[in-house]
């Protein structure tokens, strides 16, 4: 039976006597489901999965995604996050395997971009750096119970637009691609969602929300970036400093995350994501 152990005091959890390279038996999986829901953050250490592996446990959560173009695994179930060339060395800062780790640096919830947001992400750890490279994960479930009244009832049944486009140009006005902007236009989603599982609700904003409809641009994105900033204060935030075959799974109803900082022009990184399809658009 697997094994909880919370990893702050009001979300995540390490979970420990569980295999996941093996088809789990329905109780323990189903704990397990129920224990996505109520934690956010499911932490899995010492998981060495194959690919092949990986895939199946996240398809028993669920439909998964597609790559999208223009990323490395594109048109497969896999997203793979490296900084290594196809000559096998270390690209350079500025290569566009580098851009991507930049770009995900910011705040942002998994395919909020897409018209059916991602329900789960599911990442693991191939190859880490020795030190920098961790994941910070901030409970927007947490946001919303601590948001004044005030600005609940501002942002409750508003509608914003999230765009691939916005997270990127802040990064660079030239990394999106021409089929990266056809495939992926804006799209509506609400800024406060409903996690039915627990009855809970969870603020939805991030680095690819760029406006919000019925306010005008300037004050939606200063709206923006202070719901952002002040859902990531330290006390709604766990940060995961990765250890080679770590696993690590969560809602991205519920949560919103970035990848700090490592040597990327000197250590390589390796992680390889599934990503969970949600089940309907949100707005």
């Amino acid at each position: 039976m697997a094994n909880y152990e919370p990893l702050t005091s009001r979300f995540g959890a390490r979970v420990t006597d569980v295999d996941l390279s093996r088809s789990l038996d329905d109780e323990t999986f189903v704990g397990l489901r129920n224990a996505f829901a109520e934690y956010s953050v499911l932490y899995f250490p010492d998981q060495p999965l194959t690919d092949e592996q990986q895939i199946a446990f996240s398809r028993r959560l669920g439909p998964l995604e597609a790559t999208k173009v223009g990323s490395y695994g594109a048109g497969t179930p896999l997203v793979i996050l490296s900084n290594i060339g196809e000559d096998g060395k270390v690209v350079p800062d500025d290569h566009r395997l580098n851009m991507v780790h930049k770009a995900n640096g910011l705040w942002h919830s998994d395919s909020s971009f897409k018209p059916v947001p991602a329900l789960a992400s599911f990442l693991t750890a191939k190859t880490v750096p020795p030190e920098g490279g961790e994941t910070e994960y901030a409970s927007m479930v947490v946001a919303w119970d601590d948001l004044p009244k005030k600005t609940k009832a501002k942002i409750d049944g508003k509608v914003a637009l999230h765009h691939f486009a916005t997270s990127r140009n802040r990064i660079d006005p030239d990394m999106v691609t021409d089929a990266e902007n056809d495939e992926l236009p804006p799209v509506r989603q609400f800024m406060v969602r409903d996690i039915p599982e627990t009855g809970k609700r969870a603020l939805y904003v991030g680095s690819h929300t760029g406006a919000i409809e019925g306010i005008q641009d300037k004050e939606a994105r200063t709206l923006i970036d202070e719901l952002v900033d002040f859902s990531t204060h330290s006390d709604k935030v766990y940060t995961h400093k990765w250890r080679e075959n770590d696993a690590v799974l969560w809602d991205n109803r519920a949560v919103i995350h970035r990848g700090r900082p490592f040597a990327r022009h000197k250590h390589p990184r390796v992680m390889i994501r599934t990503t969970v399809a949600g089940d309907g658009p949100t707005a």
